[in-house]
């Protein structure tokens, strides 16, 4: 078995979900702006996550954007 063929199996048994800090959020509101599909606003312009957070496939890397971005490092990446 090739290295490439066991990232890929890897890569499609590994899920990702989102999950962001209520007490961290200032309402910068990058998240939503790089990945929509994944954060919404509250009224107050805060972000949380979109469901229960999961990452549908082929969104992961809008997710590690997204917590790379956030200047309160309000996000959490979860590798389950």
């Amino acid at each position: 078995m090739s290295r490439a063929h066991t990232t890929e199996e890897a890569a499609m048994t590994e899920r990702l979900r989102v999950h962001v800090d209520p007490d961290k959020c200032q309402g910068h509101a990058r998240c939503k702006a790089l990945a929509p599909e994944l954060f919404e606003l509250d009224e107050y312009g805060n972000a949380r996550e979109a469901g229960d957070g999961t990452v549908p496939p082929g969104l992961e890397d809008k997710a590690w954007l997204a917590k790379s971005n956030c200047p309160e490092i309000a996000i959490d990446v979860i590798e389950e």
